[in-house]
C-alpha cells in the first residue's frame, strides 16, 4: 500500500533511540526525508547514519533540548531551509521520573510540563505556518496509554500528558481548514530503554524481580506481550499518511489492549 509519504519532509523529535528512532526509521522506509533531533549528539548522529545507510535517506540532524524553545525555533527554521518545506512533525520526549504524588517536587512538575507539554506547543507553533503554506500537514504527538488509563507511580506523566490531548483536539479544530491533521498516539508497554528504567524502579520498590514486572505488563495486555517499538512506529506513520486523510483530533492507543475502557 502506498502511504503517500515519498519525499515528504518529516521531523521526528527525540529520535536517537527508542520509539523516536523506530518512528524515524519507519518514515525513511516509506521514502520520506527526515529531520532528526535529540539531546545526545553522539547517539543522534549514529542513529541518523544507520538509518541513512539502511534506507538511503536524505537526513538532517541537529542536537537540541526540546525544552529550549529558542533551539526548537532555530531547528525548525534550519529544517525548512534545508528541505524547502515541512510536511510532518512527530513530537516526542522522554518521560518524567516514576514517583507517587507526595514524593514529587514543584521543580519536577515544572520540568515535566516543559518536557512533555510545552515542547509539543513549541513544535506546533513553529511548524504550523510552514504547513499552512502548502495546505497540507500532519502533526502526531506521542504520549502514553496513561492519557486514558493512569499508570501507577507515574503521576507526573499521567497529569501532564493529558494536557497534550487537549492541545491536539484544539489544534485539530483550528487548523483542519488548512489541510493540517493533528492526532495523538498513546503507546502501551513497549520494549524501550524507558520501560526498562520503569521496571528497575518498580523492582526496587516492590522487591519483585525485573522479569516479573515485565511479565505483569504482558499479562495486563489483551495480546499477552509487551509491544515492539516498530509497532508503535507503524501507527504513527499511518496517521501521518494519505491513508488517514479523514482522521484528526483523535488519540489512537497502540497498547495491545492494556486500556480496558470502552
Amino acid at each position: 500500500m502506498d502511504l503517500g509519504l515519498k519525499n515528504r519532509v518529516a521531523i521526528v523529535a527525540a529520535s536517537s533511540q527508542g520509539l523516536g528512532r523506530a518512528i524515524a526509521s519507519a518514515f525513511a522506509a516509506e521514502g520520506a526525508r527526515l529531520a532528526m533531533c535529540s539531546r545526545d549528539e553522539k547517539k543522534l548522529r549514529k542513529a541518523a547514519a544507520e538509518i541513512r545507510e539502511q534506507h538511503k535517506s536524505d537526513i538532517y540532524c541537529e542536537a537540541l533540548d526540546v525544552t529550549n524553545f529558542q533551539a526548537v525555533h532555530t531547528f525548525v527554521e534550519n529544517v525548512a531551509r534545508h528541505f524547502g518545506r515541512i510536511d510532518v512533525c512527530v513530537t516526542n520526549a522522554g518521560g518524567p521520573p516514576a514517583k507517587g504524588f507526595l514524593a514529587t517536587t514543584m521543580d519536577e512538575w515544572r520540568r515535566a510540563t516543559e518536557l512533555n507539554f510545552l515542547s509539543t506547543v513549541a513544535f506546533a507553533h513553529e511548524v504550523i505556518p510552514h504547513m499552512q503554506r502548502n495546505h497540507w500537514g500532519r502533526i502526531v504527538t506521542l504520549t502514553s496509554v496513561s492519557v486514558r488509563q493512569p499508570v501507577t507511580d507515574l503521576v507526573l506523566s499521567n497529569a501532564v500528558r493529558a494536557a497534550v490531548v487537549g492541545l491536539v483536539k484544539s489544534l485539530s479544530n483550528e487548523f483542519g481548514k488548512d489541510g493540517i491533521l493533528v492526532n495523538n498516539v498513546g503507546p502501551g508497554y513497549a520494549a524501550t530503554e524507558r520501560l526498562n528504567e520503569l521496571a528497575v524502579a518498580r523492582s526496587t520498590a516492590s522487591g519483585k524481580k525485573k522479569e516479573e514486572i515485565f511479565d505483569d505488563w504482558a499479562a495486563a495486555s489483551a495480546v499477552k506481550r509487551v509491544g515492539k517499538p516498530e509497532e508503535i512506529a507503524d501507527t504513527v506513520v499511518w496517521l501521518a499518511s494519505e491513508r488517514a486523510s479523514y482522521i484528526t483530533g483523535q488519540t489512537v492507543l497502540a497498547d495491545g489492549g492494556v486500556y480496558k475502557g470502552l
